[in-house]
C-alpha cells in the first residue's frame, strides 16, 4: 500500500510520540526511589545535630557548609545509618528510630501515631503528633498545625512570644515539590517592669528584641507597629522540579552558607527569608553544584518609582506613595569532595542594584568579571563581589573540623598588606562520643576585618531588610564560641556554652577615606563587648514539638575611647551610645534570663 507524505509524516510522528513515552516511562520507573526536594527548616536544630553527630561517627558523609538540607538528603541519610545500625550505641539507636518516624513519608512508611484514619498504609492522622499525612504512588502530602509561645524573664520583666500558623508540603510524580508555610509571630511587652518602664512606648520599644543594628543573634524580622511589642509574618515556600542530579527552583527561604556551631560569616540565614531561583547539582558522588538568584529587600526609597493616591487627606489634596529600589543576589558555590569526609567549598557573588540584569542568571561565573564588563565602561562605581572559600573534613575519627573565608570587594593590590583585606574568617573543631558516648565539645572562632559586609553605596550593601547577611557582628569584630553538648537520652539535649562578643570602632564607609579607615589597627580598641553563659534543655516530645528551659547571663557593656587622633569616618561613640546601638533594651548589661517554650511544628 503507498502512502502520501502527510500519512508517511503522520506515522513517523505517531512512531516518535511512542518512543518518548516508552522513555519517559522508563526514565520515571528508574527514578522512583527519589521523592520531597523540600528544604527542612533550621530551626529543627535536632535533626541537624544529629546528622553531624552520625558524619562526625564516619556513619554518613554530609555537605555541612550548605543548609538547609533537602528533606530527601536527611531520609537518605537515616536510611544509610539504619542500615549500618551495629555502629549505632543505644542513644542512638534510639534517635534514629525517633527520627526516621518524623521522615516517614520520604522512606515511603508511615509515622507512629495514636489516631489513624480509614487505610494506615495510605492515610495518616495523627493527634499527637498533630498531622495529616498522605501518600501514594504519585502523590504525597503532610499538614501540620505551627503553634509556640517562648516566655523570657528578667530583672526588666517579662516578653511573651508566641506564634502560629500551618505548613503544607506536597510531591507530585516524584518530581515536583510544592511547599508552603506562614508564621505569625509577636512579642508581647505588656508584662515588662512597669516601674523600669512606664509607659506603653518604652515597653513596646523594649519587646522588639530583634532589629538590624543589634549585635545578638535573633532572627531578623520587620515589626509592624503595635503599643504592645511587635507583630511580625514569616511566609516561606517554594516549587521546585527536581531529578536524581539535582533541581531548579524558585523559593522563599532562609539559607546559610559555610560550616559553623554558631553562626556563619557567608551567609549566616539571620536576615529574613527572601525570594530566590535556585539551581542545585549533584551529578557525582565527587561534586555538587549550588546557585541562587535572590530578591533581596533594599528599605530604600526609589524617587522614580511611585503610585499616586487621589485623595490621601480627604479633602482633596494627593500623596505619592514610594516603592523600595530594586536589590538582587547573584552567588554560587562549587563543593568538591576528592574522599569521603573531606569537602572543599570555593564560591563566589555579588549584590547589585536598579535595574535585573539576565547576565546574573548565568549559574556557572565569576561575577566580578560580567560587572566589569557591564559597568566598568561608564566610569562609575561597580557593584558589590565577593568570594567564599569553606573547608570541611570530617575524617579524623569522632572530629569535625572546618574553616571558612568571606573575602569582600576582592582586590589584588589590598594584598601586599593583610590588615586592608575586608575578610572574614572562621575556623572551628568539635569532638563527638569520644572520650565519652554522648557527649560533644567544640570551639571556634570568628574575626572581621574592617568595613567587611559595609559598602560605600547604601543600596548594594551585604544585607536585606539592613539585616547584615553575614556574621551578625559585622566588621572589626571578634567571637570566641565554645560549647559542650550532653546527649544522656532519646531526645534530650543539654548544652553549656560560652560566647565572647567584641567590636572595635564603628567607621562609616566613605569611599574618599577608605585607605585611612582600613590603615587603622583592627580591634585596637574595644568599643562594645557582650559575654553570654548560656544552658540550654531542650526535649523533642515527639518529632517538631520541643519543650525547652534556657538560663543565660549575659553582660553588655560600651567603652569611652580616646578620640583625640580620630579619622573622620569614626563615629566617635561614647560607651552609651554604643550600648544603645548594638544592644537590645532586654539585654543591656548584666543580666540573668530564664527562658521557657513549647512549639510545635516551628
Amino acid at each position: 500500500m503507498k502512502m502520501n507524505k502527510g500519512e508517511i509524516f503522520n506515522s513517523v510522528c505517531k512512531s516518535n510520540y511512542v518512543f518518548l513515552i516508552a522513555f519517559l516511562l522508563s526514565h520515571f520507573s528508574f527514578l522512583i526511589s527519589y521523592s520531597q526536594n523540600i528544604p527542612e527548616s533550621t530551626s529543627y536544630t535536632r535533626i541537624y545535630d544529629f546528622i553531624d553527630e552520625l558524619a562526625m561517627d564516619g556513619i554518613v558523609d554530609v555537605n555541612s557548609a550548605i543548609k538547609p538540607y533537602n528533606r530527601n538528603v536527611i531520609a537518605a541519610a537515616l536510611k544509610e545509618a539504619q542500615q549500618k545500625d551495629s555502629l549505632l550505641f543505644k542513644r542512638q539507636k534510639k534517635d534514629l528510630s525517633f527520627f526516621i518516624s518524623e521522615f516517614a513519608n520520604e522512606l515511603d512508611t508511615m509515622p507512629k501515631a495514636y489516631v489513624h484514619w480509614t487505610d494506615k498504609k495510605t492515610f495518616d492522622l495523627s493527634l499527637l503528633q498533630p498531622q495529616f499525612i498522605y501518600h501514594n504512588k504519585y502523590f504525597k502530602a503532610s499538614i501540620r498545625p505551627l503553634l509556640g509561645m517562648d516566655l523570657f524573664y528578667n530583672s526588666n520583666g517579662l516578653i511573651m512570644k508566641r506564634w502560629y500558623g500551618v505548613d503544607l508540603q506536597m510531591d507530585i510524580v516524584k518530581h515536583v515539590s510544592i511547599w508552603g508555610s506562614i508564621r505569625d509571630n509577636s512579642f508581647d511587652g505588656s508584662y515588662l517592669n512597669k516601674t523600669k518602664y512606664p509607659t506603653t512606648g518604652q515597653r513596646a520599644n523594649v519587646a522588639r528584641m530583634s532589629q538590624p543594628g543589634y549585635l545578638y543573634n535573633l532572627p531578623g524580622c520587620e515589626y509592624k507597629e503595635a503599643n504592645y511589642g511587635g507583630d511580625y509574618s514569616d511566609v516561606r515556600g517554594g516549587i521546585r522540579v527536581y531529578d536524581w542530579w539535582g533541581s531548579i527552583g524558585f523559593v522563599k527561604d532562609n539559607i546559610a552558607w559555610g560550616d559553623t556551631y554558631n553562626c556563619s560569616n557567608i551567609i549566616s540565614g539571620r536576615q529574613p527569608s527572601f525570594p530566590m531561583i535556585t539551581l542545585n547539582l549533584t551529578p557525582c558522588k565527587w561534586f555538587e553544584f549550588n546557585y541562587i538568584h535572590g530578591f533581596l529587600v533594599s528599605d530604600m526609597l526609589d524617587s522614580t518609582k511611585w503610585y499616586w493616591e487621589e485623595n490621601y487627606s480627604g479633602i482633596g489634596e494627593g500623596k505619592k506613595h514610594y516603592r523600595s529600589m530594586n536589590k538582587y543576589i547573584a552567588a554560587n558555590m562549587f563543593t568538591f569532595t576528592p574522599i569521603k569526609g573531606l569537602h572543599l567549598a570555593v564560591g563566589n557573588s555579588i549584590v547589585y542594584s536598579g535595574e535585573f540584569q539576565p547576565i546574573y542568571l548565568i549559574p556557572i561565573a565569576f561575577f566580578k568579571s560580567l560587572d566589569h564588563l557591564t559597568s566598568k565602561g561608564t566610569g562609575e562605581e561597580n557593584q558589590n563581589s565577593q568570594l567564599f572559600i569553606n573547608l570541611s573534613t570530617y575524617n579524623i575519627p569522632h572530629t569535625h573540623l572546618y574553616a571558612s573565608f568571606y573575602i569582600d570587594e576582592f582586590s589584588i593590590k589590598r594584598w601586599s598588606n593583610p590588615q586592608n583585606n575586608m575578610v572574614s574568617y572562621k575556623c572551628g573543631i568539635s569532638v563527638s562520643n569520644w572520650p565519652l558516648k554522648g557527649v560533644q565539645v567544640g570551639f571556634e572562632y570568628t574575626r572581621t576585618n574592617t568595613l567587611c559586609y559595609k559598602h560605600s553605596i547604601q543600596a548594594i550593601t551585604w544585607a536585606s531588610n539592613n539585616y547584615n547577611m553575614g556574621h551578625y557582628l559585622g566588621d572589626n569584630s571578634q567571637q570566641f564560641y565554645a560549647f559542650i553538648n550532653y546527649k544522656p537520652i532519646r531526645s534530650l539535649n543539654l548544652n553549656i556554652s560560652y560566647t565572647k562578643d567584641q567590636k572595635g570602632n564603628d567607621y562609616e564607609y566613605v569611599r574618599r577615606g577608605d585607605g585611612d579607615i582600613l590603615a587603622q589597627p583592627i580591634l585596637k580598641n574595644i568599643l562594645w563587648e557582650n559575654d553570654i553563659v548560656s544552658f540550654k534543655a531542650l526535649y523533642e516530645v515527639w518529632p517538631n514539638a520541643y519543650a525547652i528551659l534556657n538560663v543565660d547571663w549575659n553582660y553588655a557593656r560600651g567603652h569611652d575611647l580616646d578620640y583625640s587622633k580620630a579619622i573622620e569616618a569614626d563615629n566617635q561613640l561614647s560607651a552609651e551610645q554604643a550600648l544603645n546601638k548594638f544592644t537590645p533594651q532586654f539585654y543591656k548589661g548584666s543580666n540573668v534570663t530564664l527562658t521557657v517554650g513549647f512549639s510545635l511544628g516551628f
